[in-house]
């Protein structure tokens, strides 16, 4: 590359690192404040919603990674017009295909970084994400242990606690399991201790009352125990069987296990077929946007006033893509044999970036009542 291709990729990359680190704030601001509220509310500690917070991050790079490099092209080809450093260039001799290169590169860097996260990071993020979330839903101390709270770990399961002592004894229990609608059973006792027995945990309740109230005879019995034990696994067994995302299995696997995932698992082939080809168009339309952003500025030249209705019309262009990407998902997923369909969008907008770029080497002839007006304008 020339000096000067690695002086325009490098202020694309120093300003992609820019327009990235801010969307991904924005993005993550979002998401940590209901994260925050479900895993703080919840009894965890700050390090697992720090885990968790990291562990999201792949995905929400995903999303912004197209638009930062969008919004790189456009600011940099915007400030190299305005300082006349692209009319330099053009003066002297250089078309825009050639102008083109350090874009070209800087679209392939951005597709690389994004197949790297959607081949690597991604899928071992949310692997991770999803073991670990079984790991919080299996761990009742942190689910059942919030002192003062009605907490509803199940549908149909109440739980209480008045007091918890420093020593772990939990004072004024109250535990009410209405999941068989037949009857209503609730527990209260004076004190009730939390027992791990490997994957089974048990409430040891002390000093207390149990009622079962039978809805179809309306008839109420009591019993008055010493010490009772009730077995709160279940509690936590629909969230744990879950199955994988399917954002979380391997390309590899993609490609060459997709019949024994759909027999498997709860996965059509369209949807397969859906994850395995985004993944591939979502680096190539990082080559697109970047192009876009690159070529519409150069369309009508310089001028003092800016080029304000380029930018608005690669902003145009890009909202059209991501429309198309959105449409184009549909059909594949009912028919996996359309998969090239979700290429399009990349196709359409390398199409575009070509036909501007031919455009701004040659322009379109201007029409024959302003020729001649200019000939009229010169005349003697």
């Amino acid at each position: 590359m020339s000096r000067y291709d690695r002086y325009v990729l490098s202020q694309y990359l120093v300003l992609f690192g820019f327009f990235a680190l801010i969307l991904v704030a924005v993005f993550w601001i979002n998401r940590a404040v209901v994260l925050f509220d479900n895993l703080i509310g919840d009894g965890q500690s700050a390090m697992v919603f720090l885990e968790f917070t990291a562990l999201t991050l792949p995905n929400l790079i995903r999303m912004v990674l197209p638009m930062a490099a969008f919004a790189a092209a456009v600011y940099v080809t915007n400030r190299l017009n305005g300082e006349s450093e692209m009319t330099v260039m053009q003066a002297t001799g250089s078309s825009p295909w050639r102008l083109a290169r350090p874009a070209l590169v800087f679209g392939l860097i951005t597709a690389a970084m994004m197949s790297i996260l959607t081949h690597v990071l991604l899928p071992a993020s949310t692997s991770q994400l999803a073991i670990r979330e079984a790991e919080v839903a299996r761990n009742v101390t942190a689910r059942l242990l919030t002192e003062g709270s009605f907490l509803h770990p199940a549908p149909g399961v109440t739980f209480y606690i008045r007091q918890i002592d420093p020593d772990g004894t939990l004072n004024d229990v109250f535990l009410s399991d209405r999941r068989d609608p037949e009857q209503t059973v609730t527990y209260t006792g004076a004190e009730a201790f939390l027992v791990r027995d490997g994957d089974q945990a048990n409430l040891i309740m002390v000093d207390g009352l149990a009622q079962r109230l039978d809805t179809a005879t309306l008839t109420l019995s009591t019993t008055v125990f010493q010490d009772f034990s009730y077995n709160i696994s279940s509690l936590l067994k629909e969230r744990a069987a879950r199955s994988r995302s399917i954002r979380s299995i391997p390309t590899i696997e993609l490609m060459t296990e997709q019949n024994q995932i759909s027999a498997t698992e709860d996965f059509t082939p369209g949807q397969l077929a859906e994850e395995l080809h985004l993944r591939f168009a979502r680096a190539l339309i990082c080559i697109a946007v970047t192009l876009i952003g690159f070529s519409t500025l150069l369309l009508g030249g310089f001028s003092r006033f800016g080029v304000w209705r380029q930018i608005l019309l690669a902003f145009v262009l890009l909202i059209v893509l991501e429309v198309l990407r959105g449409v184009v998902s549909d059909p594949v997923l009912e028919n996996p044999r359309l998969w090239p369909l979700l290429y399009l969008p990349t196709v359409a907008g390398i199409a575009t970036a070509m036909l501007f770029l031919q455009m701004a080497g040659r322009p379109l002839p201007q029409p024959f009542w302003r020729r001649a007006t200019k000939t009229a304008e010169t005349a003697p």
